[in-house]
């Protein structure tokens, strides 16, 4: 019986990991105050299918884990987008960058948030 348990666990937690992917992407953040690491976060933090986020800054590579039946990267990639930032080979949307604080607009000089 005990053996039966631990099979069944172990072939449920395979099935809940195989359902998962990782994906990165590359940003056009740039926010030195981390304005464009909240945004995008937060926002995909309440995005459906998504599991995990982290953009490291530095790198401008946002890191993102989803559920792959209810989500995949082209989606992801558009909805960064649609915040204001370029994801990968996807252009921000430009009505959307231009209502970024002006710390978080790629041509910005100022590196300080509104």
């Amino acid at each position: 019986m005990k053996r039966l348990v631990i099979l069944l666990l172990s072939v449920f937690t395979m099935n809940v990991s195989a359902q998962q992917k990782t994906v990165r992407i590359m940003t056009s953040a740039e926010c030195v105050e981390n304005c464009c690491k909240e945004r995008i976060e937060e926002e995909m933090q309440f995005t459906r299918g998504v599991t995990a986020v982290n953009l490291d800054i530095k790198t401008q590579i946002l890191m993102v884990t989803f559920k792959e039946k209810k989500m995949n990267a082209d989606k992801i990639r558009g909805i960064i987008s649609k915040i204001g930032y370029d994801a990968d080979d996807v252009k921000a949307d430009t009505k959307a960058h231009n209502k970024l604080p002006s710390c978080c607009q790629n041509n910005s000089i100022l590196k300080r948030c509104d």
